[in-house]
């Protein structure tokens, strides 16, 4: 298995990936033609020092991707702090360990980066999801709020 920043040929793969999901089935558009909204996006992440795509990829192929966020702030002593985003594991390799090793490899470049926090959201729709994250040692420790404008 081998970890590395995405590439915009990964960029079909890892759309299928958010697809294919419960939550992802009902706002995230896969298609055999990429919806140039997608393209947009990973160009601009791409070109962001502190934000970054990464993928999952067993011999030529994307299992598994994750989004990481490295977010500059005044508190903490002006520490940096990183949101995980966009966690998914092909469906063949969902409870295989994948996404153990995934968010493993994210906190050791939270680690790299020398960031004081690791954070992350699930939706409360995915019960299984936060007992993973639980026992990978994250804490509900706050109660996030979202607006959505569109």
């Amino acid at each position: 298995m081998e970890f590395r920043e995405a590439e915009s040929k990964d960029l079909q793969a890892i759309v299928d990936l958010l697809h294919n999901d419960t939550l992802g089935a009902g706002r995230e558009r896969s298609s055999d033609q990429i919806d140039q909204r997608y393209t947009k996006a990973f160009k601009v992440i791409s070109h962001e020092p502190n934000n970054a795509v990464f993928v999952a990829v067993e011999g030529d192929k994307v299992v598994g991707t994750f989004q990481l966020t490295f977010i500059q702030n005044l508190t903490y002593s002006g520490g940096i702090r990183a949101q995980i985003e966009g966690v998914r594991i092909h469906e063949e390799l969902r409870g295989t360990g994948l996404g153990q090793l995934m968010i493993n490899k994210a906190i050791e470049l939270v680690k790299d980066k020398g960031a004081h926090m690791v954070q992350l959201t699930t939706d409360k729709k995915r019960p299984e999801a936060i007992k993973f994250y639980e026992k990978l040692g994250f804490i509900s420790s706050h109660e996030g709020m979202k607006l959505h404008l569109i």
